[in-house]
């Protein structure tokens, strides 16, 4: 009997990027369409789904720390399928299998629309299958999706990587860059608006380099400047750059296209120029400060975000000093920070003077504690001003969304106020990752993203399904 007469249900549990969480909502997409159904929370599913990552520290552990954790359900329940996909899957393939021989299907990250296929095949003939594909199937974007939100939608413009960053294990898991012509990501953008969808995020391992596949070093402005000619489409959001192709015209597209929002989140990894060769990430400090200066001389009121890895082989004190003073003087809205771990298979796993675990984590909790100042003080920049929110979250009488520049705000809720609408909300006190607002909000406009949360919400409790992807949670433990 096939899945879609059996009603299975499945839970995904994405582990990593932007990217991970983009190719999940393909993968329940995927799911979907073979007649699989949402698990509802507490209830034990048919099928669990891991996209894993190869890149964030201690992935790998992360995977078989939940493999554990479901084997005693998978004995008293064979029927139950664990499927697993993503960058650790391309990368260790036969590995897993050897590790947690009950793992039913291991797919990678070329090939996530062929789940389906692969977990019928699996039950058939009673055996574990692996497909990996060396060469993208389809461009991520034209599988069917669920998507996490019904007002904002990533859309992949590019995957792969053309970058060596000697810590970086994603050119060889995802592949050389390919780009997706530009009317076929303004054809998606417009159907997503035409659903309701009024922030859209355009996504890339290096967005800017988009254009390289068909030679155009401008490619990337054009774009954004297409996707501000779209009527309905409120925001638009881009991650993540590279310093190294970042050019003037796309900080010119920024400013002078009203709905590409005031933030750019552009990696940094370290401020300390020697880390940065070693790492071989093809700028330097004053290159990177360079382009901050011209986004904020274009948009005085925009704000940065970055990466940030503690720790790298041969970091000395001084080179994290570097990194700590950078990160006071650029005044980042916030860093993601992450301690250096080795990634096998990445030229810096091999490098020498490796940093005792020990001194990466005093640093590590050093630049957060540093962080969380900056971005204190970044947020007081805003207080007794009103910033526009799309609105996220409602509860009750709170409501949580983000600013045109990134800003995390709580403020109070007005009755009849929907996720996907947009307020303004004056800013009372600041905190380190968010900003509170003072009272109600003012200018509460509904939008077409609200409505299609309304509608979303309507028809997931007229159906019984869930309003996005299921994860993981929904697993009781046994």
């Amino acid at each position: 009997m096939s899945s879609t007469e059996t009603n299975r249900t499945y839970v995904i549990q994405t582990l990593g990027c932007q990217m991970n969480v983009h190719d999940s909502e393909r993968i329940a997409g995927s799911l979907d369409a073979a007649g699989y159904i949402p698990a509802q929370d507490g209830a034990e599913p048919d099928l669990v789904v891991f996209n894993t990552c190869a890149v964030r520290e201690n992935a790998d552990n992360k995977l078989y720390g939940h493999l554990s954790f479901l084997a005693p359900t998978k004995k008293s329940r064979p029927d139950m399928q664990i499927a697993i996909g993503g960058c650790l899957a391309q990368k260790d393939q036969g590995t897993i299998l050897k590790k947690a021989p009950y793992v039913d299907v291991v797919f990678g990250t070329h090939n996530v629309g062929s789940l389906p296929t692969l977990l019928e095949r699996a039950r058939v003939e009673q055996s574990a299958q692996i497909e990996i594909k060396e060469a993208l199937e389809h461009f991520p974007s034209t599988l069917p999706s669920r998507r996490h939100s019904a007002f904002s939608a990533w859309v992949s413009i590019s995957v792969g990587c053309n970058n060596t960053c000697t810590f970086c294990i994603v050119p060889a898991l995802r592949g050389r860059e390919k780009d997706r012509a530009q009317d076929d990501i303004l054809k998606e953008v417009r159907a997503l608006v035409a659903e309701g969808v009024n922030e859209i995020t355009l996504l890339g391992q290096n967005v800017n380099a988009y254009g390289v596949d068909f030679g155009d070093r401008t490619a990337f402005a054009k774009l954004l400047r297409e996707c501000g000619k779209v009527e309905g489409l409120d925001r638009i959001r881009f991650m993540s750059p590279h310093p190294r192709d970042f050019t003037d015209d796309v900080i010119e597209a920024m400013a002078e296209t009203p709905n590409v929002m005031p933030h750019l989140h552009m990696p940094l990894q370290s401020g300390s120029d020697r880390i940065l060769q070693a790492m071989r990430r093809s700028y330097r400090v004053d290159r990177y400060r360079g382009i901050i200066e011209k986004v904020r001389s274009a948009m005085p009121h925009s704000t940065i975000t970055t990466d940030i890895i503690v720790g790298f082989p041969g970091e000395s004190e001084e080179d994290f000093q570097a990194t700590m003073d950078l990160a006071g003087e650029l005044r980042f809205l916030a860093a993601y920070t992450f301690q250096y771990s080795k990634r096998p298979g990445t030229p810096a796993a091999d490098m020498p003077d490796q940093i005792p675990v020990e001194v990466v984590a005093q640093r590590y909790t050093r630049l957060h504690e540093h962080i969380n100042e900056v971005s204190k003080s970044v947020n007081q920049d805003v207080v007794g001003k009103k910033l526009e929110v799309l609105i996220t979250d409602v509860e009750g009488q709170r409501a949580s969304g983000k600013s045109r520049d990134f800003r995390l705000v709580h403020f109070d809720a007005i009755e009849g106020m929907r996720p996907g609408d947009l307020c303004e909300v004056e800013i009372a006190a600041a905190k380190p990752h968010f900003v509170l607002g003072n009272g109600s909000p003012t200018n509460w406009r509904k939008t077409r993203g609200g409505d299609a949360f309304e509608a979303r919400k309507k028809e997931a409790e007229s159906k019984g399904v869930l309003l996005g992807i299921p994860t993981l949670k929904s697993i009781p433990g046994k």
